[in-house]
């Protein structure tokens, strides 16, 4: 049996993944900011899917705590980072605190999270860091989101070398039209959906698949998917 880590799985589309997980017989481990919350959330999957999910306190933007919290862990074959802060924070009007915290979130707290764990990965293991498109569509408020996602790349780059052969890779999606932060955001989906060639908008089961893709495909490595139906 694989043991998965879905680091960040309390909601949204790292729920999503954990439950596809705990269905398929694996292993699950999932983090939330507390441990009353993780907890919840990993009863309400273990009742969902029938499979076995435990729920562990991990803050990313305190980097300095994480080999503490993950001590617990025995093993991870698959490490997914889907764990983040959002900060809309203009250059004109820019919030120093809400920028490092959202820096050190997905720059060190990921990078941190991998590195603690990876004398207990198994030479067939891979790992899936969560970017986003405002890595190449940036928009009044995403300078440090921008940034930051454009630097789960050169993470990307940089671990898939380090770490061989345990495989490195990233996923980027556009708007995720069922996810907490879009699903009653009208405004947000249409002027997303009419960017994509597709005139859709992924659901999280397309961004699941996707991750699964790079999860488990034994020659995907090294790879930045983005999941965004083609924009023109």
């Amino acid at each position: 049996m694989s043991t998965v880590l879905v680091v960040g799985a309390t909601q949204g589309t790292g729920r999503a993944l954990a439950a596809e997980y705990a269905r398929r017989g694996a292993d699950v481990l999932i983090t939330g900011r507390t441990q009353e919350r993780a907890t919840t959330v990993a009863e309400e999957l273990a009742k969902e899917t029938g499979g076995t999910v435990t729920g562990l306190a991990l803050d990313l933007s305190r980097p300095a705590d994480i080999a503490a919290a993950l001590e617990a862990v025995p093993q991870v074959d698959r490490l997914a980072l889907v764990g983040m802060v959002r900060d809309r924070n203009t250059a004109r009007a820019y919030d120093v605190a809400a920028a490092t915290t959202l820096a050190t979130t997905k720059i060190v707290g990921y990078t941190a999270v991998v590195t603690t764990l990876y004398p207990r990965m198994s030479a067939d293991a891979s790992v899936l860091l969560f970017g986003g498109m405002a890595k190449d569509f940036p928009y009044p408020g995403s300078t440090t989101l921008t940034a930051v996602n454009a630097a789960v790349q050169g993470l990307v780059r940089t671990l898939s070398v380090e770490l061989a052969p345990v495989r490195v890779n990233s996923l980027h999606p556009w708007a995720i039209v069922d996810s907490p932060f879009v699903v009653d955001n009208e405004q947000l989906q249409d002027g997303a959906r009419k960017m994509t060639l597709t005139g859709r908008l992924a659901t999280m089961a397309d961004i699941v698949d996707g991750c699964l893709f790079l999860l488990e495909n034994p020659m995907a490595n090294a790879i930045d998917l983005t999941l965004n139906g083609g924009i023109a």
